[in-house]
């Protein structure tokens, strides 16, 4: 009798387990869904608000599945979207802290790849041999993560831990241009045209480097995601004195049709609202 008990118990626990993560998974898929509808909602305050609510609800998800992969890329790409969309211009701090929580989840996502199966290496030597064996499947988890980087290095660069880590975000971008220079719009090479544009020749800028990789996102999209026409007269514009450029740039930004990037209107609206923040800051910057 007691045998019999053990085992219904058993195979209840089991079953429990079973519809509990198949809920999930189902759910896990109605969450994807409702991200598309976020990205292709043009309105900035409802899909702020939106994306902070689906966040909490996937943190909910992720402490019920810790190894979901699905839960933990869409994390790291959201916190990281968030981020660069609602609070990096006029709540860096804020923007800084959720950077190192997308970092954290995209590090989480990136151990579950072959590459850094046994342990995420904290040495830059380890780490770099490791990233030889990521694979183009693992490219959405490498370039989120890096993403989610490259934004906290960005907004601490008076942190000497920062300038240490970006070795690291370079080679990981490095290596997603390596595997797939088309992703998410050839976006990588925006990380690369800021990089070369913002810093000193003396440190490794270099102007002509940072316009090729502007120009090549730009071609990657048709000239359609309107972020890189940003990145372009924010970093490359600016360290570089063209006026006209920045002007001509910003304008064209502006004077856009919000569907210019079908189903990706969001992106469109967080490109023209920057624009019009960089315009307003035109006497300071040039």
């Amino acid at each position: 009798m007691k045998i019999a008990l053990i085992c219904a118990s058993t195979i209840l626990l089991f079953l429990n387990c079973s519809l509990q993560k198949m809920a999930l998974n189902t759910t896990t898929g109605l969450v994807a869904y409702g991200i598309d509808a976020i990205y292709a909602e043009p309105d900035l305050t409802m899909a702020e608000q939106a994306i902070a609510s689906n966040l909490k609800l996937l943190e909910g998800f992720h402490l019920a599945d810790k190894k979901n992969k699905k839960l933990l890329l869409m994390l790291t790409q959201g916190f990281a979207s968030y981020s660069l969309g609602f609070l990096e211009d006029d709540q860096p701090d804020r923007a800084s802290l959720f950077y190192l929580r997308a970092k954290d989840y995209g590090l989480q996502l990136l151990s579950h790849t072959k590459a850094f199966k046994d342990s995420i290496p904290t040495k830059e030597a380890d780490f770099r041999k490791n990233l030889e064996l990521i694979k183009k499947p693992d490219v959405p988890a490498l370039f989120w993560c890096a993403f989610a980087w490259a934004g906290w290095v960005n907004l601490n660069r008076d942190n000497p831990q920062a300038v240490f880590e970006l070795n690291i975000v370079k080679a990981m971008m490095k290596r997603v241009l390596e595997l797939d220079e088309t992703f998410f719009f050839g976006a990588a090479h925006l990380f690369f045209g800021a990089m070369n544009a913002s810093m000193p020749k003396m440190l490794g800028g270099d102007p002509e480097k940072a316009e090729e990789h502007f120009n090549r996102s730009l071609e990657i999209s048709d000239g359609k995601f309107l972020i890189a026409k940003v990145y372009l007269a924010r970093y490359y514009a600016v360290s570089t004195l063209d006026e006209d450029l920045f002007d001509r740039t910003l304008s064209e930004v502006l004077n856009a049709p919000q569907d210019i990037l079908p189903g990706y209107e969001l992106l469109t609206s967080v490109a023209k609202d920057k624009a019009k923040k960089l315009m307003n800051r035109k006497e300071d910057l040039l």
